[in-house]
Parts: C-alpha cells; structure tokens; sequence
C-alpha cells in the first residue's frame, strides 16, 4: 500500500483542483520553460484568447517568432517590475497595439460583458514535479500558473513520513534561488520568480515570499486550532485542505492576487518585499465584506486581533475593500471610509497598497492638526471624493460630526475602521469626554494619566451611535473591555455581545508572533518596620483608608525604600537583560506616580554614577511635578533628561545610549520598542492596564526569545488572572441592564434638589436656537446657587463644630456635606452611563434625555472646592526595610475557563456611609501582624535605630495589597 507517501497527497491536491476550473496534465511539468520559468503555451493562449487583435499584431510583426519575442518581454518585465506588477499592468511590446494585459481581476462593478469573458477566459494551471532548475534536474512538488505566469510554488510534506518542517527546510537549503557557482534560478528569484511559496504537510501550511537560502523565513499560514497555533479537526480528511478547497479556489485565488497582494519598495523605489496575507487576515476582512454586503450600511464590527497579527496591513485591507465595495445593482456602498489610527505608517501604507492595486494616486486624504483647519481640510476631501480619510482620535471628532452631517442631508454612507494603537490623550479632557471617565480615571488624569483609545472613540460616539444608520463602525483592538464589547459586539449564541473575529494572544504566542512575557516573572514582597521618631502621636482618630493611603505613598516615596529597589533593578538589568540582543537590549521601569517617576529618576542615576556604569536613563510623565528637592520639572527639564536635546523621548530612546525608560502613566499603552526586554514594576496594575503595561514586552526582534519582568507591586495570581482573560477570546460575563437608568433618575429626582419646572426651562432654552447664554445662565444658577450655597453653609457648620470640639455637630455637618458630594457624583455617574447606553439602547424616552441635558449643564456649575482631610505623618520614620523575592516563575495560563469581563454594575448606587476611623498608633500597631518573623535586626536602615529596640511599630505589605 502507498497510501501514506506524498505522491498520493500530491495525486489529491491536483485531482481537486482539476474538478474545480484548474488546468492540469501529468506531464505539465515538463513543459516548464526553465529559462523564463513560464508555461508559454498558457501564455500564448491567454493573449490568442483575450485579445486576438493583439495576437494578430504580433504574428503580423513577428511570423512564427511571436510566441518567443512575446515570452522574452515578459521574462525581461518580470525581471525589472516583479510578477505582481506585469499581473496587474501588463507588457508592452512592439506590434501589439497597445498594452497586452497578462490578466483580468474582478473589477468592483461594471462586470461587462466583455470583462465577464476576459475573466473567464484566465487560465489557472497546477503542474507537478516541474523540473525548474537552470543547471541541474531539482524538482518541485507543485507549480501554479496564472496566464503562463508563476504565481506560487509548494513542497508537499506527508505527515506520515516527514512534517512542514522538512518542506520549510527543502526550501531553505535545496532551493537556492542563486546557487553558488550558477545562474539565477527564475522560478525562485525576487522579485520575478513565483510570488508565494508554500510549504505543506496533511496538517500544516507555512509560506514566505521570498526566498533567501538559508536565511529564508517562513510566515504560519494556519486558520487556528480553538485559539491556538496549527489547523482544528478536519471530519473530511487533510487539515490543510483549506488551502486548495479555499485559498486555490478559482475567484478566491484570483481575488488574493488581484486584491491583496502588496509590494513594498524602498526610497528609490526597488522592490524589498512582497506581502502575501495570514490567514487570519484573508478571513477577517472576506468575513467583514461579507457581512457589510449582506447587511447594508449601519452595522458594527468588533475584530479582537492580538499584537503581532499584522493590523496595520488588516486595517489597509478593510479600508481598500470598503473603499471599492459595490451592492448587487452596482451602487457603491460607501462614500468614504475614515480610518481613525495614530499609526505613522498607516497613511502611507494605504496610499502605496491602493496605488499598487490601481495605479491611482492620491486616493487617501490624511487629516492632521498642523495642517490648519480641520473641519476644512475634512470638508476638502470629502467634497473631493477621497476613497480614504485617516485621522488621528483627535481630530476624529471634526470627522464624526462631518460625515454625520452628509449622512444626514445628502444621504451618503460612510465606514469608520478604528485602530486601539498608538491612542492615548493626556492633560485636560474635553467634556464629551469627562463625561465618559470614572472618578478613579479622572483622578489619575490629574496625575498625568492616559485617557486609552477606546475610552475615546465611545465619548465620540456618545448618544449618536444608535442612529446612526449609515455608519459601519469597525474596531480593531487586542483588548476589548466591556464597555467595547458590549458597543461594537455582536451577539453570541447566548445572546452576549462578541467580538466578530479574533486573533488571539495564544496563537499570536505559538506562531512566534509575538513573546509570552510571563515566562520569566518574579514577584517581591516587601515588609517595613515604621518608629514614631519619639514624638507622642495625636490622640485624635483619622480615617482609617486616608490614613493608610498616606503611609503608603510615605513608605514609597522614602529614599531607603526607592535606594533598595534602584539596587535590585540596575543589577538585575546588568546580570541579566543587558546581555540580550548583543548588548542592545532596553528596559522600562513603571512607577505608581509622577512624584515617584522623579525621586527614581534622581536615585537611579545617582546609584549608576556612584558604581560607574556606563547606562543611560530618560523618565517620562505628562506635565509638570513639584518636587521638594528639584522645584518644578517636567520631563524636558534638563535635571531629570539632560541628553533629551529637544527630540521625543520615544525617538531618543532608539539610541544606544539609552538603556532605561522610567514612565508613569506614560507609555504603558501604544509604545512599540522592539529592544525592550525587562520591566520593573513598582505600581498596582489590574486588568487591562495589567495586560497592557506587560505587554510592551511582546514584541517579537531578531535574536529575542526571552523577557525578564521583576514586580515589586503585583501578584502572580493577579498578573495572571489579567492576562487569561485576554489569552484567547475575551468574553462578556452578562450584558449592562438597561434599566439602571432608571432607578438612578429615580434616586437623583429624590433628593429634591430640582424639581420638574426647572428640568423643563433649562431644556426649553438648550433646544431654542434663537436663546442666548444669559438664557442658559437664568434658567440654571437658582438650581446651581442654592447647591452651593447649602454646601457651604454645610462647610462652615463643620470648621465651626470642629473648632469648639462638637463631634455631633461635626458629624451632622459633614454628612450633609457628604450627601451633597454624593448627590453631585450620581449625576456625573448617570452622564456616564447614559452616554454609553444610548449608544445600544434606543429609551424614546424624553425624561431621561431631558435629564442628560439638564445635568450636562448643572454639573460644571457645581464647584463645592471641598478639601480632603489629611493625616500628619511628620513624625513617621521607617527603620526596618526588607524586599524580598519570591523567585522566578513561568506563569502558565492552564486550560480552565477563563475570567469574563464584567458590565457596568449598579451605577450610582452608593450611600452615605460612616467612615472608618482609629487612632493613627493603633492603624500602624495593626501593621504587626501581617508578616510576623518577616522582619529581623538584619533588616534595619541605620544603626541608631539599633540602639532603640522596641521603639517602633512593625508591619508588612505583601506584593498583593494588605488589608487591616
């Protein structure tokens, strides 16, 4: 029996592709002409065939030579412009009349006739054991030819004998395109040799388009198996039968060739690559042109594509088919497609791929803040039909309410592709987008935080997106959070919104895409000792969190505490990243808080100057820090960036010289670094953020396979937990209910501080287009005045009580102003949440966006300049110190279910509550039981306190949060 050896696997391939519109014969392959590498008997029946008056010119020129001067132009055309080129332009040559066209692609309409009869006439052919070679009789397996022309090559592997490996390695070492002491093999040169070559077994496929001997790299070229590497189950037979009952399917490949590929050239215009897609990226924008031509305009599109999936020429792709996308009566589908990316490449790839497919120059537009106007410059290329639009999320605002406009008035349709990467705004929100930020997030806004893109693009979107009718929104991102899938998800078999088509983290990982950065993670836990210095401690209760917020943030921004972890993270990077990548490996170091980013600044490049390496740092953060030691500085101050020079800290950092980037609440999202290769944590980091922040880690770099990440904040259990939920398809545990709503209307309209009459005013006013702001100024400040005013009175009534020490009345006093607090949050939080339900829900309910309206309005207004009590730490002193590790791990993600993503919860449900309160000695007493025995004399930071035993309170902080 023979069924197991490869020549049955070839007998199969060939036997389903000659049922299916391909030409072939046994002997094919030995009518290779081996000098050209074409199949000129195809060649020549496709020009007879297609176009006979330009056959009959060339006979007329040329006698019985036509066929040889015709396939000698096309080899010397293939030599000088690449296969894909002549493909899609065709040759020139004496006698013919004209450009002879060496195939005919679908075009997006207008299938005439005549164009119906040139597609059908292209002549696919499959040849076997094609003796290609120039000086010796080397075979290979498969040949396919379109028009005569060499488009792919395949080794076919039978996994019962050999694997893809063994065909990856006949290409790499038996299938020189330029063997020592020979000529050039044309069938394998770049660019005028076959486009693709694939290397096949029964249950894997790998390709590359250009082979380079032993340099040769092999791209997978596998749909996934259940979110992993390789190809699921096949009930039928071959795993790999995709590729020929798919891939080689006659329109498909046509369309892959006429539509997708992509040359890439350098400054001078020579071609460097050719860019054959994953599969993941044919199935992902075929599925997308699918689904928009079955639906119409108006439908929404959530692609979860893991880093290391190639977006860049995804979003490329979609934005090119959208473009050109036609319904069944020839109407072109969208007027334009707005591409919202902060990618620098993208414009640029865009214009370069739709030139390559349709020698068309200046289709895409690009819409940029330097540029003046950007409602003009919108205005401009809309009028002037651009096919693509890109922006930045900032100025994706001008674009939304643009095409908006003309859907509206003009009835045009539009498709918006968003892109995660590269989008973060820092410093003052807009309000559409405060509206959209929790309290936590506006707080760390005020710290110099990220607002993430998708937090962006859903404020943008915010009340509009459920009427929206004629947009198609699609969002690429690696990490959905609930709020993105629940807008741009579609629902699942129970009914829960899912991402239309993942890519994931795992099969990114176990393709070599992109590194598993948890392969060698070490946690630290820390324990401190803390004296009172031999002061009394006041006797007076504080709030029990205040107080142990304050001595942490005391604990971490203590010099003992930066100077031990700054020891540990240079000599880690010295012993063990450094090394990496022929020494040019970089680190980044990620910090709780601006203030701690420059007191790490100050200690680490003292510690590097004190033992005399030769290391570079730079820190980042947004704005500016009041330092006790430094002043005022931000990251462009000399004293903390002193080799800056004026670039941007991520171009500067490129530089060799540079070895570590200190950033808080910078860079943790958007920073593509190929050289990072180890990460010190000093910050807590959950969920997302998690998996982002690590994350700048995974990019792939010739020569890296190995990530270092030392966590002083973190546990391993929680890292892992972030990144689970992320590992294959992220899931929504239950939808939002949308009838929270209505219980927070109905909770805000009972605290009485409004009534219905002057909902109704403000609202009267907002909607008149004649009003004027003093009519908006009238109708809100008796609303907002005597809030205000109440609270105030409430403020008073406290510092009062205080100062006559009457607790009650303290008490009473500050509920109230509590209350009013609360009552202020509850608007901002039904702002937040209407915002984003609008956008799934259509209420039709005119009190609830009455109500929007009329807080939208009320809250700037209502400013009660409150002030947080403190705590005194003044006389705090740390004298113990231990960090300790808990040795390297490879956190491995298991096969169990995997965390979901939970919905909005109750929002707006908070009441007043009594606060914690407890002696400050007493809260730091508490400390001494978390890590009894943790602490020893050998521990201590100076050896006065030695002199004090028993002085001072001891306690602990476990590296996954402590709780009293």
């Amino acid at each position: 029996m023979s069924l197991h050896k490869e020549i049955r696997f070839e007998d199969e391939i060939c036997a389903h592709l000659a049922a299916n519109g391909w030409l072939y014969d046994g002997a094919a392959g030995d009518r290779h002409d081996r000098t050209r590498a074409l199949y000129v008997e195809d060649l020549v029946a496709w020009v007879q065939d297609s176009q006979p008056e330009a056959w009959d010119g060339l006979s007329r020129a040329n006698g019985a030579a036509a066929a040889q001067v015709l396939a000698d132009r096309v080899r010397k055309s293939l030599d000088e412009r690449g296969v894909l080129d002549v493909l899609r332009n065709g040759v020139e040559l004496v006698g013919a009349r004209g450009r002879i066209q060496m195939a005919q692609f679908k075009p997006a309409m207008g299938m005439n006739p005549e164009i119906v009869r040139r597609y059908e006439a292209n002549r696919l052919r499959v040849a076997r054991q094609v003796k290609y070679a120039v000086g010796n009789e080397n075979c290979l397996d498969l040949v396919l030819y379109l028009n005569g022309l060499p488009v792919a090559t395949a080794e076919l592997k039978s996994d019962f004998t050999q694997s893809v490996e063994d065909a990856i390695n006949q290409y790499r070492f038996d299938r020189e395109p330029r063997p020592k002491g020979g000529r050039e093999e044309p069938l394998l040169a770049f660019p005028g040799g076959a486009l693709v070559h694939f290397a096949v077994s029964n249950s894997e496929v790998a390709m590359t388009t250009k082979l380079q001997g032993r340099d040769t790299f092999f791209l997978p070229f596998n749909k996934g198996d259940h979110g992993g590497k390789g190809n699921p189950l096949n009930p039928n037979g071959h795993r790999t039968a995709y590729l020929w009952e798919e891939i080689w399917a006659r329109d498909s490949w046509l369309e892959i060739l006429g539509r997708y590929m992509v040359t890439k050239r350098d400054a001078k215009k020579r071609i460097t690559s050719v860019v054959f897609p994953r599969y993941h990226q044919l199935d992902a924008t075929r599925k997308l042109a699918a689904q928009v031509l079955a639906e119409g305009a108006g439908g929404k599109f959530l692609i979860q594509h893991s880093a290391g999936s190639g977006k860049t020429n995804s979003i490329a792709w979609s934005a090119h088919i959208l473009s050109e996308l036609h319904d069944a009566a020839d109407n072109k589908l969208f007027s334009s497609v707005i591409v919202v990316s902060d990618r620098n490449v993208i414009d640029t790839q865009l214009q370069e791929a739709l030139f390559d497919f349709q020698r068309t120059a200046g289709v895409v537009a690009t819409i940029k803040s330097e540029s003046g106007s950007k409602s003009g410059q919108l205005a401009e290329a809309l009028a002037a039909g651009k096919k693509v639009i890109v922006c930045t999320i900032q100025t994706f605002p001008f674009a939304l309410e643009a095409v908006r406009e003309q859907a509206a008035t003009q009835g045009k349709a539009f498709a918006v592709i968003a892109d995660e990467a590269h989008s973060s705004q820092t410093g003052e929100a807009a309000g559409k987008l405060k509206q959209m930020l929790s309290d936590a997030e506006i707080a760390e806004l005020a710290d110099g935080g990220e607002i993430d893109f998708e937090t962006q693009l859903t404020a943008n979107m915010a009340g509009r997106a459920a009427s929206d009718k004629s947009i198609t929104y699609v969002a690429f991102t690696a990490t959905p959070k609930a709020k993105t899938l629940q807008l741009f998800g579609r629902p699942d078999a129970d009914g829960l919104p899912a991402p239309f088509h993942v890519y994931s983290m795992r099969q990114a990982i176990e393709e070599g895409f992109i590194l598993d950065v948890l392969k060698n993670y070490t946690p630290y836990s820390l324990a401190f000792k803390l004296a009172n210095d031999g002061q009394e401690w006041d006797e007076r209760e504080v709030e029990r969190d205040t107080a142990l917020k304050g001595i942490m943030r005391w604990v971490r921004l203590h010099p003992y505490n930066i100077a031990q972890k700054v020891q540990i993270v240079v000599e880690h990077y010295r012993e063990n990243v450094q090394p990496l990548l022929d020494g040019k490996a970089k680190a980044m170091v990620v910090l709780g808080s601006r203030q701690e980013a420059v007191r790490w600044s100050v200690a680490i490049n003292a510690y590097i100057r004190k033992m005399g390496y030769p290391l570079g740092t730079l820190v980042a953060f947004s704005g500016e820090v009041n330092d006790d030691e430094l002043g005022a500085v931000s990251e462009t101050s000399a004293a903390l960036n002193p080799g800056l020079n004026g670039r941007d800290i991520r171009d500067a950092f490129k530089a060799e010289n540079f070895h570590f980037l200190l950033v808080a609440n910078k860079f943790q999202t958007g920073f593509d670094q190929p050289l990072l290769c180890g990460m010190y944590v000093d910050r807590r980091l959950a969920g997302i953020q998690a998996v982002q922040t690590l994350s700048r880690l995974n990019r792939a770099h010739p020569g890296k396979d190995t990530t270092y990440i030392l966590d002083f904040c973190n546990s391993a259990e929680d890292i892992l937990t972030a990144f689970r939920t992320y590992y294959e398809t992220a899931e929504l545990e239950a939808a939002t209910d949308p009838n929270l709503i209505y219980d927070l209307r109905a909770k805000l309209d009972a605290a009485g501080h409004y009534d219905d009459h002057e909902i109704e005013r403000v609202v009267r006013v907002e909607l008149d287009p004649k009003a004027k702001q003093g009519d908006l100024i009238a109708a809100l400040e008796p609303v907002a005045d005597r809030l205000v005013k109440a609270f105030a009175a409430a403020k008073q009534a406290w510092v009062t009580a205080k100062a006559q020490d009457d607790e009650r009345a303290a008490a009473e006093a500050l509920d109230h102003m509590n209350a009013l607090d609360l009552f202020k949050g509850d608007m901002a939080a039904f702002q937040r949440l209407y915002s984003f339900l609008s956008q799934i829900f259509d209420y039709g309910n005119t009190e609830i966006e009455k109500r929007s309206i009329f807080f939208r309005r009320l809250l700037p207004l209502l400013e009660f300049g409150r002030e947080r009590p403190g705590v005194d730490l003044s006389g705090l002193r740390l004298t113990h110190h231990a960090l300790k590790t808990k040795g390297q791990q490879d956190l491995l993600y298991g096969t169990g279910e995997a965390p979901k993503l939970s919905g909005m919860a109750e929002v707006g449900s908070g009441g007043l509550h009594e606060k914690e309160k407890a002696r400050l000695d007493e809260i730091i007493a508490k400390l001494n039981d978390l890590f009894e025995g943790e602490i020893t004399e050998e521990n201590c930071t100076s050896s006065e306190v030695l002199r004090q035993p028993g002085c001072g309170f001891s306690g602990g902080l476990a590296s996954s949060g402590f709780d009293i």
